[in-house]
């Protein structure tokens, strides 16, 4: 049976509900297809979402009532040497209610997302993978899915993610090169929430040392042992890219080796956090980081005939901070509103479709955040093991220096003068997203669920 939409959104994760509720909301006969029974089912573990995402990203996401775990007020860097803590910078921190992050688990999270899509009408349709496309005198014309169903549209938006084959079955991208996918090994950990509120309160916690300590990534690249607090829980995470200069190690091995150093030679673990946890899950995840730093990858197109590519999907992780959900909402916006554009103007090339491109470059947060080396550059202090030029290093990273203009400061100011210019009574929503946010999470109360 032939079925035939004006889009269709392929993935019910992050980015795809933003770009599915919009393109509905815009009058856009719209289906969302996700593989997994329950949006977010897949991707089980938690993460930080940046503040910036929640300030400048979809209207409805701001003044809506997600399900956060904790807001995250702080950054606390921990410097390591045989075992012991011999600096920290706790520069990066806000009096409540306001916040750098918000801290959530994917799933809860996704189905917030997918929930207010469906509200808005868009048809959702899971445990449903979009095996191929249709492509028809070099356009994509919809997709075929597991079950053998002819879904046909006019554009089809890719939401779905690293590890999906669409735009390379629609010949527009390529495989991300192993050295710009990081494989993330995330130890799951139930806390008491008084616990987790008296040994971190609301902040998160990143471990620093030099290579010879071995508990950070196996082979450099900046990367830090870290701890991402949730309302009762807590998830140390430690990553490692799959091809490192050239070489190719054993991640698997290394990851659980050096977390395994860390838990038997840091105090701060043993006497801290240890007594007060309980091991609940060990969970892997990948995320194309440095796709942004790879010339090869960065001029891959994320459009084409007939199809707009979002999200992961496109490469549009932070190469700084690992995190990928505030572009994926950013792009997500940007192409609902070119598809829209494209389906009225009946006009769904290449050439039409450019201007989703030149509207991300134009965007203050995705280009930069995918081209920021902080991250890459870290490997050669390290390397130096100069222990001053690491702590500065880490502020500029991690504490109060990412907010100099030239890192976050300058991409915030850009989307604030844009934001006040297009709704100038953001001003006023901005401090009330605060307040009810935090007060959701000091309540435990937030938006019902379709699954609950």
């Amino acid at each position: 049976m032939v079925e035939q939409y004006d889009v269709i959104v392929v993935g019910a994760g992050f980015g795809g509900p933003v770009a599915a509720k919009q393109c509905a909301d815009s009058g856009l006969h719209t289906i969302m297809l996700e593989r997994s029974k329950i949006p977010g089912e897949k991707v089980v573990s938690g993460l930080v979402i940046p503040v910036y995402g929640f300030l400048f990203g979809p209207e409805f996401i701001r003044e809506g009532n997600p399900p956060i775990e904790r807001p995250i007020r702080s950054v606390m860097n921990r410097f390591v040497k045989n075992g012991e803590i011999y600096a920290s910078d706790h520069s990066l921190r806000l009096p409540a209610p306001f916040t750098v992050g918000y801290s959530t688990y994917c799933k809860p999270f996704c189905i917030w997302l997918a929930d207010r899509a469906v509200d808005s009408g868009v048809e959702l349709r899971t445990a449903t993978t979009a095996v191929d496309v249709i492509i028809e005198n070099g356009f994509v014309r919809g997709v075929i899915t597991d079950k053998g169903e002819e879904l046909r549209s006019k554009i089809v938006i890719d939401a779905g993610g690293t590890q999906n084959n669409l735009s390379l079955k629609a010949g527009i991208r390529k495989k991300f090169v192993p050295e710009a996918i990081e494989l993330y090994m995330i130890w799951d950990f139930e806390m008491a929430k008084e616990d987790v509120d008296s040994v971190f309160g609301n902040s998160m916690e990143f471990f620093h040392a030099m290579p010879d300590e071995k508990i950070g990534a196996p082979l450099g690249y900046g990367s830090t042992l870290y701890f991402f607090t949730y309302r009762d829980s807590i998830h140390p995470g430690l990553g490692q890219f799959l091809v490192t200069e050239g070489k190719i190690p054993n991640v698997a091995k290394l990851l659980r080796e050096y977390f395994d150093n860390f838990t038997t030679k840091v105090r701060r673990w043993r006497e801290d956090i240890a007594p007060k946890v309980k091991l609940r899950a060990v969970t892997w995840d990948v995320c194309p980081i440095y796709a942004g730093l790879i010339p090869e990858m960065r001029k891959m197109p994320y459009f084409g005939n007939g199809m707009l590519i979002i999200g992961d999907a496109a490469g549009f992780e932070s190469a700084a901070f690992g995190d990928g959900v505030p572009s994926a909402w950013f792009s997500a916006e940007i192409a609902a509103g070119v598809a829209l554009e494209s389906i009225k103007a009946g006009d769904t090339s290449k050439a039409f479709l450019k201007r989703y491109g030149d509207r991300v470059k134009a965007d203050p947060f995705i280009m930069h955040t995918i081209t920021d080396t902080r991250r890459w550059d870290m490997r050669e202090v390290l390397k130096s093991k100069s222990e001053n030029e690491h702590k500065k290093r880490i502020r500029d990273h991690w504490g109060i220096g990412a907010f100099r203009y030239k890192y976050m400061g300058g991409p915030c100011l850009k989307a604030t003068g844009r934001s006040i210019k297009n709704d100038p009574g953001i001003i006023a929503k901005w401090p009330e997203m605060f307040r009810r946010y935090y007060r959701n999470w000091e309540e435990n109360r937030f938006d019902r669920l379709s699954t609950d």
